[in-house]
């Protein structure tokens, strides 16, 4: 019998990727709301550390759903400012 474990590709730099936008949003909310999460994880994730201070990041299923929310976010915000 063999056994195959697959390494998760992780994208460390999420982080600077987000930098325009990092002051302007509560990640806490991010986190609890689209990843059912505490802040600390995704500050970890955002920081491209694991829980243990070592190496980790955003799988490309964490990346992904980090999209859907900042876009859902970015729909609520037109839709509320449409209503100005």
């Amino acid at each position: 019998m063999e056994t195959v474990i697959q390494a998760k590709t992780l994208i460390p730099d999420v982080k600077q990727k987000m930098s325009d936008i990092l002051v302007a949003i509560s990640w806490r909310e991010i986190a609890r709301t689209y990843f059912g999460k505490s802040s600390g994880w995704l500050y970890h994730k955002l920081d491209g550390i694991n829980g243990n201070g070592g190496p980790g990041g955003f799988t490309s299923e964490e990346a992904m759903r980090l999209k859907e929310a900042l876009c859902d976010l970015s729909d609520r915000i037109r839709k509320a400012a449409e209503t100005l």
